[in-house]
């Protein structure tokens, strides 16, 4: 009960509050979405990519189990969101949002404040979090990327989109500078830090001038196929790998709960900025995020059962 009060008061209130906000001003207001859009994306995204990757502890044996899970588990999901859109005989555009919000979730902005939460006792379970955003952040610059600009018709240009994409930019330099030991002057770090500290609220503010004038009375029955995707069927699968690879302790129930959290921001960010189903996106980020309440604090009790500490 203390870590689902927590996570409600301490992660979820504050979000909705901001998603409210952004969808109130814009009813009144009527904001300029491709402005907040390009502001997302070529501003703030790139800051905390680089920020992500550059502050990041990584100890290479860890990383390395890490990174065979992440692989096979994203490698199911992939597999399993293509399986189902042609099975429901989704057109291009929507297929590539609906592979989207199962394979890609929230796990920097949700996900790192959740496992600094949890594991307060267990500084390794908040590091794990931080190595699963940066593999995230790839991925969602590479295969989202991708997803989007076919789904826009423009498959074959798809490397060169996915090259001007600036937050891939700033992931590779986060790595080069972190690889090679350079120190970034204050100077220029004091700014960059207040520009990624400005993501969360800008980004929330913006799912919620996107969603201002949803009727969720109405919600197409795939929103509810995406959500049960993201928040059910991924940690299962997560937990089939974790039994598989042999992991335990720690390590196993930080990635079995950074595998419930909800649809990506960044997913509707995206479906916004290449004009792809951007209403049917943040649907299912908001609505996804709204359930993870429950659905996450009952991942994190099942995590203590399955893989004790100590045990």
């Amino acid at each position: 009960m203390a870590v689902f009060s927590g996570i409600l008061l301490q992660v979820m209130v504050p979000m909705l509050l901001i998603v409210g906000l952004g969808a109130g001003l814009h009813r009144f207001f009527h904001l300029d979405l491709n402005t907040l859009s390009k502001l997302n994306m070529y501003v703030l995204l790139p800051a905390v990519a680089f920020i992500n990757v550059y502050d990041s502890e990584l100890n290479g044996k860890v990383l390395a189990a890490i990174l065979e899970f992440l692989l096979l588990q994203n490698s199911g999901l992939i597999v399993l969101s293509m399986m189902m859109a042609k099975l429901f005989k989704l057109e291009r555009s929507l297929s590539a949002v609906f592979q989207n919000t199962i394979v890609l979730n929230n796990s920097g902005n949700f996900g790192i404040p959740v496992s600094q939460l949890v594991f307060h006792q267990h500084p390794l379970g908040a590091t794990i979090q931080i190595m699963v955003t940066i593999f995230q952040n790839f991925l969602t610059n590479t295969y989202g990327v991708y997803q989007f600009v076919s789904g826009n018709g423009k498959r074959e240009k798809w490397t060169a989109e996915i090259w001007k994409n600036p937050v891939l930019h700033a992931l590779l330099l986060g790595v080069v500078c972190r690889w090679l030991h350079i120190s970034i002057p204050s100077f220029l770090w004091a700014p960059l830090q207040r520009v990624a500290d400005a993501f969360l609220a800008i980004a929330l503010f913006t799912l919620g001038a996107q969603i201002a004038y949803a009727r969720f009375t109405a919600l197409p029955p795939l929103v509810y196929v995406s959500v049960l995707g993201r928040l059910m069927v991924s940690p299962l699968l997560a937990a089939s790998l974790i039994f598989l690879l042999g992991m335990d302790g720690v390590t196993a129930q930080a990635l079995l709960i950074a595998s419930s959290y909800p649809c990506s921001r960044n997913t509707a960010l995206y479906a916004l900025e290449y004009d792809c189903h951007p209403d049917y996106a943040a649907q299912a980020v908001l609505v996804s995020t709204l359930l993870s309440a429950i659905t996450v604090t009952g991942t994190v009790y099942a995590a203590r059962l399955l893989f004790p500490i100590g045990g």
